[in-house]
């Protein structure tokens, strides 16, 4: 009689996705409190690099805004005045402001230079008292200058056309050139002095969108200055165009020809610069130092998640053997701490992106600003977080993989 021998085959042992997963959670949770703070260098990496980004983004939208309504409608013309600007005085047209606002996309244009008085004194002389001499810088500007600089008046007004054709001696100044001048209301007519010569106060200016300077100025009319002092000799005219948003490299381009067309290299137009540049110039150097120092704090969060989880393999030698003794092997255990060190990874990055956009949200909000976030950085954060939890524990699972069942058992 012959004998068959039954073999049993022994399959392999497995470890479903689902059981990886659970085991990876219960080992998260056994110990909430210390995978809280290890998970901690994580949310703060994350959440900086969201917030970096973010606020990176906002500033810059906010800098494109802002220089495209002030900088970028503003153009600059100065007078060359050919090969010896000394000889030649001023080489602007009387008609300069009418030729250039008649070019497509101007708002207001207008020539203007520093006058350079013979004693530099200037006095002022309300009605019934006169104050002491002071150096103030004198500024003589056409109507349409004067206009292009967007004055906002707080008292009288600016003067126009008809005061500098006809060299009207009259004069606007800045709200605190009045303080120091004692100048307080135009009710009494005041007067300032402009190397003894009279020029009635019309107006005081609380701000300007353009040309700062004009603050602590006393700015006259162009046909005054040319009738009194003459054309500018040591500092160059020059004229300041305001555009609309867009028209500002056309008005640069066409703006010599316009004011001479037999000799249009008397006159250099100076555009904007291209607010792109000014962007890139602003953030990419705190772009850097601050990325940097989101990756400094990854860097801090992935050490903590490799230290907690090499504690955990010393600390769970025993269950590894118990593991092993039943059946699990060595992949199945390096997936376990890969799989536990991953989720933390994983959850300190939503956390880090949550905060890192409610960083972005509140600093908008508290300065009036539009919050721009980059769904791509918002997609890419939380899978930053996992890559850093995954690298942390490589070498933790791989110290757990090569654990043997017996010595294990024995500890």
């Amino acid at each position: 009689m012959r004998l068959r021998r039954r073999t049993r085959v022994v399959e392999p042992s497995r470890l479903p996705l689902r059981d990886l997963l659970s085991e990876a959670l219960a080992g998260v949770l056994q110990r909430p409190a210390r995978s809280a703070l290890t998970g901690l260098g994580t949310v703060l990496g994350v959440g900086t690099f969201v917030a970096i980004l973010g606020l990176t983004a906002t500033t810059s939208s906010q800098i494109d805004s802002r220089f495209s309504v002030l900088t970028a409608t503003e153009v600059s013309v100065e007078d060359t005045g050919g090969p010896r600007p000394e000889l030649t005085g001023l080489s602007f047209p009387a008609d300069a402001d009418a030729r250039i606002q008649r070019l497509n996309g101007v708002e207001a244009a207008g020539v203007y230079w520093p006058v350079q008085q013979a004693t530099g004194s200037v006095r002022a002389a309300p009605v019934g008292r006169q104050s002491g001499g002071d150096q103030v810088a004198v500024v003589a500007a056409s109507a349409g200058a004067l206009a292009a600089a967007g004055p906002q008046l707080i008292q009288g007004r600016a003067f126009d056309s008809w005061h500098d054709t006809t060299g009207q001696q009259v004069a606007v100044i800045g709200s605190a050139m009045a303080s120091r001048l004692g100048i307080t209301t135009l009710d009494t007519q005041p007067a300032v002095f402009l190397d003894g010569k009279p020029f009635t106060v019309i107006g005081i200016v609380g701000d300007v969108r353009r040309k700062a300077d004009l603050l602590l100025s006393v700015t006259v009319p162009r046909g005054a200055a040319e009738k009194l002092w003459g054309p500018p000799r040591q500092d160059r005219a020059k004229m300041i165009v305001a555009t609309r948003i867009g028209a500002a490299q056309q008005v640069a381009a066409e703006a010599p020809l316009a004011l001479d067309p037999a000799h249009p290299e008397n006159f250099k137009p100076v555009p904007p610069p291209d607010p792109r540049t000014l962007r890139s110039n602003v953030t990419s150097d705190l772009n850097q130092l601050f990325l940097l120092l989101a990756g400094i704090c990854l860097v801090i969060g992935a050490v903590g998640i490799a230290n907690t989880t090499l504690v955990a393999v010393l600390e769970r030698t025993g269950e590894i053997g118990l593991r092993r003794a039943l059946g699990a092997r060595g992949r199945h255990i390096t997936g376990q701490f890969l799989s536990e060190s991953a989720s933390l990874g994983l959850v300190g990055g939503l956390i880090g992106t949550s905060l890192g956009v409610l960083t972005v949200l509140g600093v908008a909000l508290a300065r009036d600003w539009t919050p721009v976030v980059n769904p791509a950085t918002v997609a890419a954060a939380p899978v930053i977080g996992l890559a850093t939890g995954l690298l942390a524990g490589v070498y933790p699972a791989w110290r757990a993989a090569r654990i043997q069942p017996a010595e294990a058992l024995r500890r």
